[in-house]
């Protein structure tokens, strides 16, 4: 007698679940580095940008010059607040995330409980089984030779 689990395709769905919650987490993880990343670019770039302003304003050249480097650490300051926000929202994102897979986790793991359960019942009927006709063949063979 062989175990099948009749809610076995649920406790399938449920793992595929998680494993596509996980995926779904790790390219979500991968958008936050990369936010992470183009911001501390653009800091990098923003501070090459104040030392250039900063050596030109100490040497000769013309205002325009000096307005069109400030201008650019303007622009490159604006993106930088716009990066700040992308990036807060890459974070809101692998929050949900994590929090969709955790709840998935815990489906599957409910599911695999009770397959185990379900097992464990099984295996109990069929060692019952086993041992009814034990002891109906020990009484039979007790009749045959008293």
């Amino acid at each position: 007698m062989r175990f099948r689990y009749s809610f076995q395709k649920i406790v399938d769905l449920k793992t595929n679940e998680k494993t596509q919650a996980e995926w779904i987490l790790s390219d979500a993880i991968v958008k936050l580095k990369d936010e992470e990343s183009k911001l501390h670019d653009l800091e990098h770039v923003k501070s090459e940008m104040q030392e250039e302003l900063h050596h030109a304003a100490g040497h000769r050249t013309t205002v325009s010059n000096l307005l069109l480097l400030q201008s650019f650490v303007e622009q490159i300051d604006q993106r930088i607040q716009a990066k700040h926000k992308d990036l807060q929202t890459a974070k809101t994102d692998v929050q949900k995330k994590q929090d969709d897979l955790t709840g998935k986790m815990l489906e599957e793991k409910v599911w695999t409980k009770a397959k185990e359960r379900a097992f464990q019942r099984f295996s109990a009927h069929v060692l019952k089984k086993e041992q009814d006709n034990l002891d109906e063949m020990a009484t039979n063979r007790f009749r045959r030779f008293s």
